[in-house]
């Protein structure tokens, strides 16, 4: 008789992004440190820096409940710019490496800072190497702190893997994120997709998450 499986209902999972879900080690203490002075930045706009996968997302998710701050689509900058006031003139702004509108982008910036608010934008790499054609922006830019974040350290995988199983209320037997952690990709998006594969077949197996079973999981996940 074939091996019964339980159907697995392919349900969203909650990604929790409030500060209290932010694991902090040396790889990204400096920028947080940075983030928490606010409001009292040495300019507008900072630019938080680093590889995906690292929690820059998280991150700006952070400050952006911190303060109130809106997230800012970039075909929004233009509608947004006319209605910037004392009460809402904070904005983060994710993969401004690749603003299409250069223009828009530094009205944005302009009309944020008479108002005494600010922008925190996220980006793989610092403005020097953004490709940036308008001087007036580029000098804005160039003169923004920018905060790095490393790539996700043991410390910071293994913090992370323990909440992702404690959110998922799942069984995991002795040695298995020590095993992941020697084997997994050094992100936080792999270790958050790495959990949901294990969840999804130690369901539909009615298994334990054991060194083993992570292993097949693991290897299939590698190998696809």
């Amino acid at each position: 008789m074939a091996e019964r499986r339980q159907l697995v209902l392919d349900l969203p999972h909650r990604t929790a992004l409030g500060r209290e879900d932010f694991y902090v080690t040396h790889c990204n203490q400096e920028a947080l440190a940075f983030i928490d002075r606010w409001p009292n930045w040495p300019s507008p706009l900072a630019v938080l820096c680093g590889p995906p996968g690292c929690g820059k997302s998280h991150l700006a998710a952070v400050w952006q409940e911190q303060i109130g701050a809106t997230s800012l689509e970039q075909v929004d900058f233009h509608s947004v710019i006319s209605r910037i006031g004392p009460q809402e003139c904070c904005f983060v702004v994710d993969l401004a490496d690749g603003v299409a509108d250069e223009e828009a982008f530094f009205h944005l910036f302009n009309r944020v800072a008479e108002q005494g608010g600010g922008i925190l934008a996220t980006a793989p790499s610092p403005p020097a190497r953004w490709t940036i054609t308008l001087a007036d922006l580029a000098s804005r830019l160039r003169a923004a702190p920018v905060l790095n974040i490393g790539q996700a350290d043991d410390e910071l995988l293994e913090a992370v893997l323990i909440k992702l199983f404690a959110d998922r209320q799942l069984r995991i037997e002795p040695g298995v994120v020590g095993y992941l952690l020697r084997r997994m990709d050094r992100s936080l998006g792999a270790a958050r997709d790495l959990v949901a594969d294990l969840d999804k077949a130690a369901l539909a197996e009615h298994r334990t998450i054991s060194v083993p079973f992570a292993r097949s999981i693991l290897e299939t996940a590698q190998s696809s």
